[in-house]
């Protein structure tokens, strides 16, 4: 999949069949979006490309009216939203930065300025709440009548709907928000996750739990810490989670989501909202330093509970260790149970045969 910051590049093909949105998230509505996106520019013998914008919208007026409260929840980083595009078998994103001139623009200049001129669009593929341009003027209607007019075929999807639910970025924001983990990888289709680069911390983690019986060689609590590239992330607290990346089988490890309440806020990574993981298991080959600049992708399976702050470096060291133990308690569980399901479907086969 090529990825563009803008439209002036060379690379940009000529023709494409497109669809335009934020796509935070890439849950299974877009998913169904994407696919019949993917068959159109088959049939039509053009890229099939993604047209998305940094930041979102909201993000933008928030900031300029200083109301941060009207800025959406993000489900997921810039990468991860790439990362699942290009899983989903897009094959071209133009990520367009959301700025004063672009919020400014009439529609019908960006139809003809992005769709049109940049793009060479044949083929335009919109949601059912499509909205566009300046005071969100443009509509699917203007779109159609414009490709009407310019020889490119339009059309709209109606809602994706699960069980009579609507799938959407805000029904998957709201599920992450109270820690319902399996409604929100029903609503995307997959585990919820986030990925990128391990970064150096303050090692604080390495320090808690260590005893003088241990000797300087063995870690405490060892973190690896990934960057939510985002000041507000949909989930928050501590989790069960799975970690991808490290070696060839997922490693079960407890993780912190948020701004750590109980750590210098002038560490390294201070003021950035961070993931920090603690594999149950560390994988011997990697040593104390091998991590570091590794990308991974750590699956949140379960929420223990919200941030808290402790008072003491000591009533930290207990409350993880504390909360590794009912991580350990939920992957046994849900080991059982599995085991337990699968008994069930070999029983079931017999009583068949």
């Amino acid at each position: 999949m090529k990825i563009f910051r803008g439209l002036h590049h060379p690379g940009v093909a000529e023709g494409c069949a497109l669809t335009i949105g934020n796509f935070d998230g890439v849950h299974r509505g877009h998913q169904a979006m994407l696919a019949l996106l993917n068959n159109e520019a088959r049939q039509r013998g053009v890229v099939s490309c993604v047209l998305t914008f940094e930041p979102h919208p909201r993000d933008y007026f928030a900031g300029k009216l200083n109301k941060p409260e009207l800025a959406p929840a993000r489900v997921g980083t810039l990468r991860d939203k790439l990362c699942e595009l290009a899983a989903c078998g897009v094959q071209q994103v133009i990520v367009l930065p959301f700025n004063e001139k672009l919020a400014s623009q009439p529609p019908e200049q960006f139809i003809h300025d992005v769709i049109i001129d940049g793009l060479g669009a044949r083929y335009v593929l919109v949601g059912d709440d499509f909205r566009f341009g300046a005071k969100r003027a443009g509509d699917y209607a203007m779109v159609d009548a414009a490709g009407r007019a310019h020889g490119f075929d339009v059309a709209r999807m109606n809602s994706y709907e699960v069980h009579g639910q609507r799938v959407s970025s805000t029904e998957v924001r709201a599920a992450l928000d109270r820690g319902d983990l399996q409604e929100a990888a029903r609503l995307l289709g997959r585990p919820y996750a986030i990925s990128g680069h391990v970064v150096h911390g303050r090692k604080l983690g390495r320090q808690l739990g260590r005893s003088a019986a241990q000797g300087p060689e063995q870690d405490g609590f060892r973190t690896l810490n990934l960057r939510f590239q985002h000041w507000k992330p949909a989930a928050s607290g501590i989790f069960a989670v799975q970690v991808h990346g490290l070696s060839d089988e997922p490693l079960p490890g407890v993780a912190n989501l948020g701004v750590r309440p109980s750590v210098d806020p002038n560490d390294v990574n201070g003021g950035r909202v961070l993931l920090e993981t603690h594999c149950l298991e560390w994988p011997a080959h990697l040593g104390a330093e091998g991590a570091y600049g590794k990308i991974i992708r750590v699956e949140l399976l379960h929420k223990l509970h919200d941030e808290l702050k402790y008072d003491s470096l000591d009533a930290l060291t207990a409350g993880i260790a504390k909360d590794c133990d009912d991580a350990r308690a939920f992957f046994a569980a849900s080991a059982s149970s599995a085991s337990t399901h699968a008994e069930t479907r070999r029983q079931t086969t017999r009583d068949r045969i």
